[in-house]
């Protein structure tokens, strides 16, 4: 784990609408409010505690003298999706409204998350931007994301496919457990085949891996046989494609109203791809991007930067250097 120094810091526990919350708040005297960064944990929904990222959060409080809530959201199977989702947003919204309580400025709010957290974090601004009745989500910080649940077969996919500790088929097994979907589908899921005609032209200009630039292909890259789709499989997987769970899928009218955004992605990571093709959709909706690309980065490495003072991962300890000097810009 990074190393977070709790001694510069005030920690409560807090518990909103039977969400379980902590809140990080720096010691040291601030001239005015502060920023605030909302957490959303990884674990794909099922796994993950505000536990987990506590010396993550104390980091990133201590370093960006920010005041830090982690979102303790209900897992799955437990608390079907989208919970997870519902209980994020609840607390960010909480949040916002009670931000001056915490010495936050609630316009200078960020919202945060990593792997599935980052999914969360993405679809979370999403449902915020017509909200009239709060101020705007400063900037969303998104690492290493699950964003889309339509094609298995990008370039990242294919030469990661065997990378622990997230590997191709496990991601698919994953998506399909949080949703409480057959996994018994994962392989036609893998060719393509929930994936209804209309839909994939419709989709095809935002995941086309034309989107993805020409050095993140050297490593390996062969287009995918196109399959049918199977009506059996498209109904299976109609959660899939909401933007809740897929949020690289939402609409242009959606994106363009997005905060400044921060994304980081690792060479050696399936999910690498729906990084970069967020982040170019995001750019052509004329969304400032700040992109960090860990080049021998793999997917979970920036909570286990440091791990108890015996093992450490450079790439990891990048990353946070990376969100750490994102988040003081603000």
């Amino acid at each position: 784990m990074p190393s977070g120094d709790t001694s510069k810091l005030f920690i409560k526990d807090l518990t909103f609408e039977k969400i379980n919350m902590k809140i990080y708040q720096p010691k040291v005297p601030s001239a005015g409010l502060r920023r605030g960064v909302v957490y959303c944990h990884g674990g794909t929904g099922r796994f993950g505690s505000i536990k987990v990222y506590t010396n993550l959060c104390c980091s990133i409080a201590t370093k960006t003298e920010s005041v830090v809530m982690c979102v303790g959201y209900r897992l799955a199977p437990e608390h079907p999706f989208p919970a997870q989702f519902d209980d994020c947003l609840a607390a960010t919204i909480h949040f916002m409204r009670t931000a001056e309580d915490y010495g936050v400025d609630p316009a200078r709010v960020i919202v945060c998350g990593d792997s599935s957290g980052g999914t969360i974090a993405t679809a979370v601004c999403q449902a915020l931007v017509d909200r009239t009745d709060l101020p705007k989500i400063r900037a969303q910080m998104l690492i290493y994301p699950f964003l889309q649940a339509v094609d298995f077969n990008l370039p990242s996919y294919q030469q990661n496919h065997t990378m622990p500790p997230l590997l191709r088929k496990w991601t698919i097994h994953l998506g399909l457990r949080y949703l409480n979907i057959d996994v018994s589908v994962v392989d036609g899921i893998l060719k393509g085949i929930h994936i209804r005609e209309d839909l994939r032209e419709k989709y095809s200009k935002w995941l086309s891996p034309d989107n993805i630039q020409n050095e993140f292909k050297i490593r390996g890259y062969e287009p995918p046989k196109l399959y049918p789709c199977v009506e059996e499989y498209c109904t299976k997987a109609q959660a899939f494609l909401t933007p809740t769970f897929s949020p690289l899928l939402a609409e242009d009218d959606v994106i363009r109203q997005l905060p400044e955004t921060f994304i980081l992605t690792c060479e050696y990571d399936v999910l690498r791809d729906d990084g970069l093709l967020y982040k170019k959709r995001l750019e052509d909706n004329e969304v400032q991007v700040t992109w960090c690309h860990l080049k021998d980065g793999f997917h979970g490495v920036v909570p286990i930067a440091k791990m108890y003072g015996i093992i450490s991962f450079e790439a990891g300890l990048r990353g946070i250097n990376a969100m750490v000097k994102f988040i003081r810009s603000l």
